[in-house]
């Protein structure tokens, strides 16, 4: 049985407020309903993670309260790319300094899923814990080092 794949991804951030209620975070937090349904809108987004809210705030997969993650599945990198560099949401990436310190390394991940899958919390996180040891492969990668869908040369 042959297979399509779509991409999924994890994003992390640690927040400079103390959580996200603190008023550093007011404007970030004030915007997130806007680029989320720019993300749901954008050609080639398929799925995101959503708790209570309707954002995923609520997650702490890390247990931190000043750690933020974010799970989506698209079409395909391009799709993804177009989304973050492209849209108003490259505004709030040139502005993340005033929200958030540095994570780390790496703070994105992504992966080939099975059309119709989407990733749980843990394997996101598993996801983005082997880039940052190990580096770019075929089974987790970022913007920088692609690798093509499987079965794809």
């Amino acid at each position: 049985m042959k297979y399509d794949y779509q991409i999924a991804e994890i994003n992390v951030a640690r927040m400079k407020g103390v959580n996200i209620n603190d008023p550093i975070m007011k404007e970030f937090v004030d915007n997130l309903d806007c680029v989320n349904y720019l993300a749901e809108q954008s050609d080639g987004f398929i799925w995101r993670l959503q708790g209570e809210n309707n954002d995923a705030t609520s997650f702490n997969p890390y247990d931190d309260e000043q750690v933020l993650i974010n799970i989506s599945v698209w079409e395909s990198v391009e799709s993804l790319h177009d989304y973050v560099f492209k849209t108003f949401h490259s505004d709030f990436l040139k502005r993340r300094k005033e929200w958030f310190q540095s994570y780390g390394k790496i703070h994105t991940a992504m992966w080939w899923v099975k059309e119709g899958e989407y990733p749980n919390i843990q394997d996101a996180v598993t996801k983005l814990d082997e880039l940052q040891k190990n580096g770019p492969s075929e089974l987790v990668f970022n913007f920088k080092k692609v690798f093509p869908k499987p079965g794809h040369s």
